[in-house]
């Protein structure tokens, strides 16, 4: 263990040269990051959990009551042991053979099996009023966080001179102020590390636990060898554009269409400008090319770029995803009025419709009933596939 240490600790890969890990332990003088202080952000991370269970509860919650946000789920489909063995043990999305094949079983026509499937879908789904509850927290949070880096960074040098990240670097001491900032970022995605397993899934639940994990992984290792100077500017970015998204989407579940429209709108004009402008032109020209001409490359160097690097392509393309919806909203924007979020629900999923449209006939017992229309057998003008994915 001690030589698997020593490997992992090798100060040729994470210092400059000529700088060892003696010259960075704390004095009386000067304090700097120390890896052993990572550990402060598991229990932060767990306090960070119980402080958005007490908050969804007994804050949120209310909020969402006065704003007459239902607590009620979805339409509950009327059980069918048939069906429910298909949905359960075969597919969530029957197509067509099987539609016909259960509509003859049952004596039912295949628009009222349509309908099962898709009530049965969204049974899972979790409420308007859980999704408002975790919206809200990650909006105070995101809100509370932001503000608190643009406190800090506009007192410091390095935030109107990007060349002060780098300026006697390694040995810039660590102050109580940036300690703070870090070790509250860590640990807020730690808690969603632990707490994406059962919070809402979407669709790009891939995605944001590689988020995660990069971010984590970038938050502690620029802590470790002390560049957290350019840290604090890539954190306070990032953080820019969050609650906007997480204001909207408490729009959307309260029905203001027009408030949410316009924070949409928002939204995306600050996530593109910050991701796609600021971030590369700004950050990555200083990680890349004021810190090779001051202290120059190293090790962590290129694997701290890197990490930089793949951030970056995930903006781009969670960028690509916000234009092309908003092509989307556009051009259907022109037979009617423009909503933003209708149409992002089928590209974007943590942008979520209030609620889901659900038909409330009774199943029928004639299966003949649903002719073949528009070439698509009895469908009524859609196929069922994909039915589940809307609002995921």
């Amino acid at each position: 263990m001690a030589g698997i240490l020593a490997w992992f600790w090798n100060e040729r890969f994470w210092l400059p040269h000529n700088v060892t890990w003696a010259d960075l332990k704390n004095t009386e003088e000067a304090t700097f990051p120390q890896a052993e202080d990572l550990y402060l952000a598991f229990p932060v991370a767990f306090c960070i959990f119980m402080v958005r269970f007490i908050f969804e509860r007994f804050v949120a919650k209310p909020c969402a009551i006065a704003l007459n946000i239902q607590a009620n789920g979805p339409q509950i489909a009327q059980p069918n042991a048939i069906l429910e063995k298909v949905f359960t043990a075969i597919t969530k999305h029957p197509d067509e053979k099987r539609l016909e094949g259960l509509s003859k079983q049952l004596d039912w026509d295949v628009r009222s099996i349509q309908r099962w499937f898709r009530q049965r879908c969204n049974q899972e789904k979790p409420s308007t009023l859980t999704r408002f509850c975790e919206s809200m927290w990650r909006f105070s949070f995101h809100l509370y966080v932001f503000i608190y880096g643009v406190r800090f960074l506009k007192k410091s040098p390095w935030l109107w001179n990007t060349r002060h990240c780098w300026y006697n670097y390694p040995y810039q001491p660590l102050t109580t102020d940036l300690h703070y900032y870090y070790i509250l970022e860590l640990s807020y995605y730690w808690s969603l590390m632990f707490s994406q397993f059962t919070d809402i899934k979407r669709k790009d639940f891939g995605i944001m636990i590689l988020h995660h994990i990069v971010a984590i992984f970038l938050i502690s290792f620029s802590y470790v060898n002390n560049m957290a100077r350019v840290g604090t500017l890539i954190l306070c970015l990032h953080d820019s554009s969050d609650a906007l998204l997480e204001a909207a989407k408490m729009a959307n579940y309260a029905k203001f269409q027009k408030s949410c429209d316009l924070l949409f709108v928002m939204f995306a004009m600050v996530f593109i400008t910050a991701r796609l402008g600021i971030f590369p032109f700004w950050v990555l020209n200083t990680t890349l090319f004021e810190s090779w001409e001051i202290v120059g490359p190293y090790p962590s160097w290129w694997v701290f770029n890197l990490l930089l690097l793949l951030v970056q392509g995930l903006n781009c393309f969670w960028s690509y995803l916000i234009i092309k919806m908003a092509c989307k909203a556009i051009s259907k924007g022109k037979a009617g009025k423009w909503n933003p979020l209708h149409v992002s629900k089928d590209d974007r999923s943590d942008i979520e419709s209030s609620s889901d449209e659900e038909d409330s006939e009774p199943p029928g017992k004639n299966p003949h009933t649903a002719t073949t229309t528009n070439g698509t057998s009895g469908t009524n003008g859609y196929l069922l596939t994909g039915s589940c994915s809307v609002d995921d």
